[in-house]
């Protein structure tokens, strides 16, 4: 049971389940099973694998401006693991690719959002997600509102909401918390602190000794996990889940990870980044970690890793051919799932731009 609040100005140690080399903690029951965690693992490196994929598809102009989840595996993987689909939603902000496959948004309909294509933006029937949001913490009362309304349909629903750092000094953050906290809301304020907004460090956003140490001030607890840690982000976020689920209402997690690589493909990290900081923590890579304890097992070895890796790859390629075969965008698609009952001034604006370039 995590503490129900984090004093400020106290230390604060990141719960961890696994070690950086893959040691289970003395005491700990793993909240996944092993095929629950070797399905995880699969997720992160499929992620690891797009990223890569993706970053140069932007450089070659195929791809528009994307963020990177690389180092931040198991933060998403490890919460969204812990939600059932079928009635549980996600509220992303723009790096929780992992989470929304989870969900079930084909891989192709994502590829389509960064290559300019508008429905790449229409969310498939029966997959609980929202958009992806630009705009940083907008998602937040968003998600807020949607947790409210869960509550109020009695669906059983939770809500989990992603955002970082960053997003948690916007004054979106303060007010679906505060809001969230009165009406006990079923979400869970998911705060990746990966060290960096954009290229403002925490230390320059807060003085806080943890920023899970604010939920104290909205009513609900707080909670600091090892971000790297797959298991423990899972059992803390599982924990959180079930606070919800049964009416208690929100956590706030922070999961400490850290950013492996530039804000997006529009950034330039060596101007502001310590090299000597960022080489410190390539050892905790959450991959490598989940890999190191299942081999501790004889669960997973470089022949599997490999056969994997070569599975992911052929994954990527396939939902790629599928994205390219997709009709061109037209102007008409401005219009198109915007309203459900479009109103009588969209309809003419719609009329006159197709009627405009037919």
């Amino acid at each position: 049971m995590f503490a129900q609040f984090i004093p400020d100005g106290a230390p604060v140690t990141p719960i961890q389940h696994l070690s950086p080399d893959g040691v289970l903690a003395a005491g700990v029951t793993p909240s996944m099973s092993d095929d629950q965690l070797l399905a995880g693992l699969r997720l992160m490196m499929l992620t690891r694998v797009f990223d890569t994929k993706a970053m140069s598809l932007q450089r070659q102009g195929r791809f528009g401006t994307f963020s990177q989840v690389t180092g931040q595996e198991a933060s998403i993987v490890g919460s969204a693991s812990a939600l059932d689909p079928l009635i549980d939603w996600v509220v992303p902000q723009y790096r929780e690719l992992p989470a929304l496959l989870r969900q079930g948004l084909p891989l192709s309909r994502f590829m389509l959002y960064f290559m300019g294509n508008l429905a790449g933006s229409r969310i498939p029937d029966g997959v609980n997600i929202l958009p992806i949001q630009i705009s940083l913490a907008a998602q937040i009362p968003q998600a807020v509102g949607l947790a409210w309304g869960l509550q109020m349909q009695q669906t059983g629903g939770v809500v989990v909401v992603y955002f970082g750092d960053g997003a948690s000094s916007e004054g979106d953050f303060h007010e679906a918390c505060n809001l969230a906290g009165v009406v006990k809301a079923p979400v869970v304020f998911m705060l990746s602190n990966n060290g960096w907004a954009i290229s403002t460090p925490r230390h320059k956003q807060s003085a806080a000794s943890s920023l899970a140490s604010r939920a104290i001030g909205y009513g609900f607890p707080g909670v600091v996990v090892d971000g790297n840690d797959l298991l423990a982000v899972h059992a803390v976020t599982a924990e959180a889940v079930a606070r919800a689920r049964s009416g208690h209402g929100p956590t706030l997690i922070e999961s400490v990870t850290y950013r492996m690589g530039p804000h997006n493909t529009a950034d330039d990290p060596t101007r502001y980044v310590d090299a000597a900081a960022l080489e410190s923590w390539k050892p905790l890579d959450p991959i490598v970690r989940v890999q190191r304890h299942l081999a501790s097992r004889r669960l997973w070895d470089d022949d599997r890793r490999q056969t994997v890796e070569a599975e992911l790859s052929a994954e990527v390629d396939a939902a790629l051919v599928i994205a390219r075969a997709e009709p061109a965008p037209t102007a008409s698609q401005l219009f198109d799932h915007v309203y459900a009952d479009p109103p009588s001034t969209l309809q003419r604006q719609r009329a006159a731009r197709i009627g405009a370039t037919s």
